[in-house]
């Protein structure tokens, strides 16, 4: 019996491992929609927004560690998946968008939702391309899938929606599509050549990535061969900074104090799977040593003194056997020490001090110190990835998903029912802002419908909070920052979800134990104070200066209250966090 185009699709998909897809109907995929429903082996997650399909996918991708699938009809359907695809390619997971297109023979005619996707869709993607004939079928299919898996990056399909219905051409089974394993490691004289420059340097510095994903034992045996501190970019956190007695924690503007000052005082800086791109926070007399499995990647944040290509675990172990045993440990030493003083300032910011609104730090370590040792934490771009890089404590099996690349609004909801399609049973907590879920709230309504029980935590202080900060940083009033948000908990009860609302501090963690505890989706809304300062490791002249010139243009416009409020809510407490005496209010 002969099958058409879209079975052809659902074929292939299954063999290679697929068992879901993340979209919204329309009439140009229903041939496909029909196809999935006669055959019954994949699920279709209907989703109230496209662009929530494909940041889903990418979550759906990252923890399953596979191909994900998002599903688009003609025009304005597909074209909704645009950010998180772009999100996808930047975070390098594997995705494969099916766009559906006009009818075949309309094609150029300026047709009613008439786009040209498979241009629009290039620049995110590694592969795209139109299926204007069921002849091109399997190969494209296959060859976009191959794109998506062997370089962990977005491939775009676009199939008008009448060439679905076309018998699909006979051709052999081709082998199932996983992608292959090989190991990337450099040669002997590169690896002579990275022990010499590190051997003749006093003082090394590690700064590992997301590339140093599946290496964590081999980067800590390096760093004890190397005696060097481990600073970590913000992707590699879930990776590096758990059972690492090296951690000295993380760089970059949302990072700490120990981390910009290890990398600073290094003379030899070891960079391994980052593409960490603040060039500023880099040493500028250091000897850089890069490995990078992408060659193309090397140098171009920084200069470098030698490349590597090579995957980070098996180049790590090959490394450390061209290098000497230190016994001298003064510069990991005096890191660890300034680690464990900025650690301890850090921490005592997250106490309860029993006023509201309530602190985002104390509201982020209640949740990291309660979730399950395996818990997947999606973070909103802005103030919430702020509190998550410092407060939530990393495990081997917790993960860490967010925009950390693309910088999108809305991520972190549509990346929680991602993660939380691959295992229903698993924790998964997304710390939304009020911005960011307000853009995308309507997929609510898809985690109760989907059966998701993802458990989401909204940080409520009334602003695009992490825009006042740059604003300020500028020199400049805050503007157009204001939200003025509903009782984001009544929303969730009447979308069928928990919800629950905090305002008092004393009420936080019995409201932590009550969201994790539900049964089924549940959303955690918590007052959090707005003018909480989310300061970088080293503050700048001209972030000084205009400081200085906010709060001197705030008081001429007649807004002082929010330089009351600003020290209000962080000096005495940051006094307080070095053992200074903390001064009548």
């Amino acid at each position: 019996m002969s099958r058409n185009v879209a079975q052809l699709f659902v074929d292939t998909l299954v063999d290679a491992g697929v068992s879901r897809v993340w979209g919204l109907p329309g009439d140009s995929l229903n041939a496909f929609g029909e196809a999935m429903r006669r055959d019954g082996r994949l699920e279709w997650i209907h989703v109230r927004h496209e662009e929530v399909a494909a940041f889903a996918a990418g979550a759906d991708s990252a923890v399953a560690g596979g191909l994900a699938v998002a599903v688009g009809s003609c025009g304005p359907g597909n074209l909704h998946f645009i950010n998180g695809l772009y999100d996808a390619h930047r975070n390098r997971t594997p995705v494969l968008a099916i766009a559906s297109h006009i009818p075949l023979e309309q094609i150029g005619s300026g047709y009613f939702q008439e786009t040209h996707p498979q241009d629009l869709f290039r620049e995110c993607s590694v592969y795209s391309e139109l299926v204007s004939d069921a002849s091109q079928l399997p190969w494209v299919l296959e060859t976009a899938m191959r794109a998506a898996v062997e370089n962990d990056d977005v491939a775009v399909v676009v199939v008008p929606g009448d060439v679905f219905y076309a018998d699909a051409p006979d051709r052999r089974a081709s082998a199932p599509i996983r992608r292959s394993r090989p190991v990337v490691v450099p040669g002997d004289d590169e690896l002579r050549r990275a022990a010499e420059l590190l051997d003749g340097a006093d003082r090394v510095t590690i700064l590992a990535g997301a590339g140093a994903a599946g290496a964590h034992d081999e980067v800590v045996a390096l760093a004890k061969r190397l005696q060097a501190p481990v600073v970590h970019a913000l992707r590699g956190k879930e990776h590096l900074e758990h059972d690492n007695p090296y951690d000295v924690g993380m760089t970059g503007l949302i990072g700490f104090a120990s981390g910009y000052r290890a990398m600073l005082r290094a003379d030899a800086l070891l960079v391994l799977g980052s593409d960490f791109p603040y060039r500023q926070f880099y040493p500028e007399d250091a000897r850089i040593i890069q490995v990078d499995l992408r060659g193309e990647q090397l140098g171009r944040r920084t200069p470098i003194d030698l490349g590597l290509v090579g995957d980070v675990g098996p180049t790590a172990t090959a490394l450390g056997r061209h290098l000497r045993a230190r016994t001298d440990g003064d510069h990991l030493e005096d890191s660890l020490r300034h680690y464990r003083r900025t650690r301890k300032e850090l921490d005592a910011l997250a106490d309860d001090d029993g006023k509201a609104p309530i602190h985002p730090q104390y509201l982020t370590r209640l949740l990291s110190d309660r979730a399950e040792d395996d818990a997947v934490f999606t973070a909103d771009v802005g103030s919430p990835t702020v509190w998550a890089a410092r407060y939530i404590r990393m495990t081997r099996d917790r993960r860490l998903l967010g925009s950390f690349n693309h910088g999108s609004m809305a991520n972190a909801l549509p990346q929680a029912l991602g993660a939380q399609a691959e295992d229903r049973d698993r924790q998964v907590i997304s710390l939304s802002g009020d911005g960011g879920l307000a853009m995308l709230m309507g997929d609510l309504i898809t985690a109760v419908q989907n059966h998701l029980p993802v458990k989401v935590v909204v940080y409520d202080n009334a602003s695009l909070n992490f825009v006042e900060l740059e604003m300020k940083a500028a020199g400049l009033p805050t503007y157009a920052t204001d939200l003025e948000n509903p009782d984001f908990a009544a929303v969730a009860r009447a979308m069928g979800m928990t919800g629950i609302r905090v305002e008092d501090p004393a009420d936080l963690p019995d409201a932590v134990d009550r969201l994790l505890a539900a049964d089924g989706p549940a959303l955690l809304d918590v007052v959090c104070a707005r003018e909480e300062l989310a300061l970088p490791p080293s503050i700048e002249a001209a972030q000084a200066k205009g400081f200085a010139l906010w709060a001197l243009r705030t008081v001429m416009s007649g807004r002082g209250d929010e330089l009351l409020d600003l020290a209000d809510t962080n000096l005495w407490r940051r006094l307080a966090s070095r053992g200074g005496a903390i001064p009548a209010r």
